[in-house]
């Protein structure tokens, strides 16, 4: 296995992402550039380019005369996000299915066993962020489609936040593992049809539980 070296600033990213995504850092909090240098023992540089890459994740909002926050949460934002997941990730999926091999499906059942037991016991950090896009990837890793695959990452880094609602708010907790259940079987069959149906039903029945959740909360504050 080849050993990835990682530059300061995807360090520094990683960890500011990791923040926002598990909420200690608040939507709308701001990000001060000199103390999450402070913070993380490196000079603003890196940090000022995490926080760009992190902006082209929709996960930082750069505004005039505030400087860095962290997105807020907007039912607005929903349907475009996960309209596009839906598209692209159905694409991959069916070029992907007809080349997953035996130890392919193996492995997806493997991280799937393992996001299970991260659900049942309450890593919903775990279970909604690396385990949930491994098991994912995995089914799409047979696509050749490597412009089509960074698209997916993006939109599954800028959806993660809503993920988690979903599986901790929403309904999701009861749902998520049937559901992925129902996907890798689909993909063992090698039904291409269903599987891309039921992936997509998957995504936008998703969208729609944060979107109900999120415009019962913005109600709410008004």
């Amino acid at each position: 296995m080849a050993i990835e070296h990682k530059t300061r600033t995807q360090l520094v990213a990683e960890a500011i992402r990791a923040k926002i995504l598990s909420g200690e850092i608040k939507a709308g909090e701001p990000l001060r550039q000199a103390a999450l240098a402070t913070e993380m023992n490196v000079s603003r540089i890196p940090v000022r380019e995490a926080l760009l890459q992190l902006e082209a994740e929709g996960l930082v909002n750069f505004e005039a005369h505030k400087g860095a926050t962290a997105t807020e949460l907007s039912a607005s934002q929903i349907d475009e996000i996960f309209d596009l997941r839906a598209l692209l990730e159905a694409e991959l999926l069916s070029h992907s299915i007809g080349g997953l091999t035996d130890q392919d499906l193996i492995d997806a059942e493997l991280i799937l066993t393992e996001l299970e037991s991260a659900m049942d016991a309450g890593d919903t950090h775990l279970a909604t962020g690396d385990l949930n896009s491994r098991f994912h990837g995995k089914l799409y890793s047979r696509a050749e489609r490597p412009q089509t695959r960074e698209l997916v990452d993006m939109y599954s880094k800028n959806s993660e936040r809503y993920v988690r609602m979903h599986i901790l708010l929403a309904g999701g907790l009861t749902t998520a593992p049937e559901e992925h259940r129902t996907l890798l079987e689909f993909c063992r069959a090698k039904d291409t049809k269903k599987a891309c149906d039921f992936l997509k039903k998957h995504i936008l029945g998703a969208k729609n539980d944060i979107k109900k959740l999120l415009l019962k909360i913005e109600d709410e504050k008004r």
